[in-house]
């Protein structure tokens, strides 16, 4: 069967013990879709949100990929492992002593706003063109330098026994694996990550994920059109920037590559660009002189 060219957005409710490429090729074959692609990766033992684009969607996938998230997660306290979740093995074991939710919340203010990380060795960040959860896999560990990111809101949801859930809104580039060591670490006792979810990835507030067998569910009663009927469209994924409309005159030179005058004069570096009559023509960049040329553009 050929592949079909199917152009937008789902929202994919990843299952646990998956790999994020693992969800997407699932995807992509019951779709039957030409291309496609994910923004961001889960870790396997993760659920929740994984955005994939197909067709002219992936055009825009970075901005999803720098977009902030949202996680609930459940640590264990009193044990550490190799890869900071309940799939590496425990190296090391701590007694889990006056731990309480005012203690918790005191450790928590220390990690809200701007933070420093170190990106951990079981991650996809490569070093000299290697993964470095390659290298770890083999014993190597190599330098990393902290990165800058943001802890918007992070919250105690539950407290019972050895186990803490936490909600966690954070930037691009933050390792929760990490987050939770740190704070392990700071109350004495250690700790590791052993349920993930990610809640939302920005700009999708409350939208509706689907699960894999939902989606074969549509295909054995549907078909493709019902599968089709749960993308989002292209321009959602650039939702969030303000909207620049040009006349049909200045999206033709737009579309040869050319610099255009804008309208109105917008403070944003970015805009979502569209047509005279409301069609989404893609991104584009500001310039000094008050023009507009194009970013990325659909075809």
């Amino acid at each position: 069967m050929m592949r079909r060219h199917i152009h937008g957005i789902l929202l994919l409710d990843k299952p646990p013990g998956m790999t994020s490429n693992g969800a997407l090729q699932r995807v992509k074959r019951l779709f039957n879709a030409k291309k496609a692609g994910h923004t961001g990766s889960l870790d396997p033992i993760a659920t929740g949100m994984l955005p994939i684009c197909f067709g002219e969607a992936t055009k825009f996938s970075q901005f999803l990929l720098e977009s902030n998230k949202s996680y609930r997660v459940t640590m264990k306290l009193g044990e550490q492992t190799t890869t900071g979740d309940r799939e590496g093995e425990i190296i090391a074991k701590q007694p889990v002593m006056d731990v309480n939710p005012e203690r918790i919340e005191i450790i928590l203010s220390r990690f809200r706003g701007e933070i420093e990380q170190v990106p951990p060795m079981y991650s996809a960040l490569k070093y000299q063109g290697q993964p470095l959860y390659e290298l770890a896999r083999k014993g190597i560990e190599v330098e990393r330098k902290p990165r800058k990111v943001m802890i918007f809101s992070l919250k105690l949801e539950q407290l019972e026994d050895d186990q803490c859930v936490l909600f966690v809104h954070c930037s691009k580039g933050t390792y929760v694996r990490t987050l939770v060591e740190d704070i392990g670490r700071l109350l004495g006792c250690g700790a590791h990550v052993i349920e993930l979810r990610r809640l939302m990835v920005s700009p999708y507030e409350n939208a509706v994920m689907y699960t894999l067998p939902a989606l074969e569910a549509i295909m054995e009663s549907i078909s493709f059109d019902g599968l089709s009927a749960s993308l989002l469209p292209v321009e959602t994924a650039v939702q969030v920037f303000p909207m620049l409309k040009l006349s049909t005159s200045a999206a033709f030179y737009l579309r040869t590559g050319q610099a255009v005058r804008a309208a109105v004069s917008l403070d944003s570096p970015l805009v979502r660009l569209v047509a005279e009559d409301g069609k989404f023509l893609g991104m584009g960049e500001m310039m000094a002189d008050g023009r507009v040329k194009p970013l990325r553009l659909v075809s």
